[in-house]
């Protein structure tokens, strides 16, 4: 079966984002063998309908199912509607949570797993909405919020931490890195949709 697993960047062995519509890249993996490919997601600096451009991505390049952190109703219509399966991920690397399919841990949702525009709350209490005009709400409590004014966006506090193993510190210290990877990503298109239009006035 050829899965999609939103991620933070590319390969196996990278985090899973807790966000679909606006993660920096998809990992297309074939569940039977392993066998990936990457792309970078050509929705993520959408100043709006992001979750659906990305939604109809994943359709276009032949997904059967989607692994992800969280998914708004607009990327969840469009994936139902083309008969995608959508299973959340609490966290870990890609090829984690292709065997986790595998073996049958992961079960999929029947209904959007986050809000409109809304901070994304990930499976351990981390929340990251996609930036640009959407609010960031980071993990355990800490609020980034207000977003990059590229779109109207209302930032929501993020979720509270489910109960469940604790995580060891080399994984949040790699999760983290990987969210300052995607966050120093927004920030360098912002900066570049800046210098654009400023170079147009």
């Amino acid at each position: 079966m050829k899965v999609v697993v939103s991620a933070v960047q590319e390969g196996l062995d990278a985090e899973v984002s807790p966000v679909f519509g606006r993660c920096p890249a998809y990992v297309f993996v074939d569940s039977d063998t392993m066998e990936f490919e990457t792309v970078p997601n050509p929705a993520m600096s959408a100043a709006g309908g992001a979750g659906i451009q990305a939604a109809q991505f994943a359709v276009s390049k032949g997904a059967q199912a989607v692994l992800t952190g969280n998914v708004g109703p607009n990327a969840f219509n469009v994936l139902q509607q083309a008969g995608i399966t959508i299973y959340p991920v609490s966290g870990g690397t890609v090829r984690q949570a292709v065997e986790a399919l595998n073996s049958g841990q992961l079960g999929p949702v029947s209904a959007a797993t986050s809000g409109m525009h809304g901070g994304m709350g990930g499976g351990m209490g981390r929340g990251m909405g996609g930036g640009m005009g959407r609010g960031m709400g980071m993990g355990r409590g800490m609020g980034m919020g207000a977003g990059m004014g590229m779109g109207a966006g209302t930032w929501t506090a993020p979720t509270a931490a489910p109960s469940g193993p604790a995580r060891s510190t080399e994984e949040e210290l790699s999760e983290l890195k990987g969210m300052a990877q995607s966050l120093k990503q927004q920030l360098d298109d912002v900066a570049k949709r800046i210098e654009d239009l400023e170079q147009k006035e």
